[in-house]
């Protein structure tokens, strides 16, 4: 320190602290061998409190306000010093300014995934992240607990304190809580808020801080976990899984009906899906038998029939698939079919047994009368 410093803190003293930062949480007031004149200025701004502290121990404590330093105002060091009628200039002691107003859009987070059970998929691995905010309680507690001789004391030496309290108070709390992973989304302030107060129980009379402030952003679960409730959510919007597998054997079809370049290996194959459709509809109509289980029925008696179409072979088939491929348009008159016991392909319209399935439909009955 110059000459000019010293000389400046001799005769003009006014002891305040302008706070140009925004993570600032205690700060000394510098002065020359920590001398402060008889009747110095002492200037308190709203959001701070000024405590005196003499040799190490705590003395008087200040409000925001301006005020001039003499033993009236100084009863704690007065009685530290001895101090009876006045004191003369100058007197040691260290002025500390303890910012009281919050300190916001600090981050917390979990490092690790946290495991928990969860009562739908059993035990999870859960991330979390939010913000936070965090003020001054007790500044005395604060000065003796945290900061200690340091002169400029800021929240970011606290953030891995705080962090640490609040990821097991969070933890703690989905743990008694039992939130299912699906309905945590929904409940994102109350889980906060919850938190919040387990955390202020843990920092208010051991730190002197206070959390007024705890967000919750996300909660996300391992990507396998999320990858299976996308596919839980598929199949509840398919619903019955047996329509929508017919629903796409008729769209592939249909596509290959309309597809030019397919050529015959797109018939046969439309065609094939065709009668495998046909099949799958009569199974799924056929009366069930009570108690009978998955045990299948017996197989179908009756001629077996081989379709062929541009030198394609499907088959065998019986007649029940024959006549619903005949309904559905699969199969025409001029369809090539053959079947044990014939001597060579013939058109299905000049197969006795297959006859009946291209007989017109009757005619729908008349209109009642009035």
């Amino acid at each position: 320190m110059g000459i000019f410093d010293k000389i400046r803190g001799e005769f003009v003293d006014i002891v305040e602290w302008i706070d140009d930062t925004s993570r600032t949480l205690v700060w000394r007031f510098p002065r020359y061998h920590n001398q402060i004149k008889n009747g110095a200025q002492l200037i308190v701004r709203p959001g701070q409190v000024a405590i005196f502290v003499r040799q190490g121990q705590l003395a008087d404590t200040f409000e925001p306000g301006q005020y001039t330093l003499t033993t009236q105002n100084l009863p704690v060091l007065s009685t530290l010093e001895g101090w009876k009628h006045g004191f003369d200039s100058p007197f040691k002691a260290e002025v500390y300014f303890v910012s009281t107003r919050q300190i916001t859009d600090l981050k917390w987070g979990t490092p690790n995934p946290v495991m928990l059970r969860d009562a739908d998929f059993g035990p999870v691995r859960l991330r979390a992240f939010g913000t936070y905010a965090l003020r001054a309680l007790d500044p005395k507690i604060i000065l003796t607990e945290l900061v200690g001789s340091d002169g400029n004391f800021s929240v970011d030496e606290l953030t891995e304190l705080v962090r640490s309290i609040i990821i097991s108070s969070f933890v703690d709390y989905l743990g008694e809580a039992k939130i299912p992973a699906l309905d945590l989304a929904s409940q994102y302030r109350e889980i906060g808020d919850e938190a919040r107060d387990l955390v202020c129980e843990r920092v208010d009379n051991e730190y002197g801080l206070e959390i007024t402030q705890l967000n919750i952003l996300n909660i996300s679960l391992p990507p396998e976990v999320e990858k299976a409730i996308d596919q839980r959510s598929s199949m509840t919007a398919i619903g019955d899984m047996q329509q929508f597998q017919q629903f796409q054997m008729g769209n592939a079809m249909t596509a290959a009906a309309n597809n030019p370049a397919g050529g015959g290996a797109a018939e046969g194959m439309g065609m094939g899906m065709g009668f495998a459709m046909a099949g799958q509809m009569m199974n799924s109509m056929a009366p069930q038998s009570p108690g009978v289980g998955a045990t299948p029925p017996p197989p179908p008696t009756g001629p077996a029939f081989h379709v062929t179409e541009n030198g394609q072979t499907q088959g065998p088939f019986n007649l029940q698939q024959m006549a619903s491929a005949a309904s559905g348009g699969q199969l025409t008159p001029e369809t090539m079919v053959w079947c044990q016991g014939m001597a060579t392909w013939s058109p299905a319209g000049q197969v006795p047994q297959l006859t009946g399935c291209f007989a017109p439909s009757p005619p729908p009955p008349p209109p009642p009368k009035a």
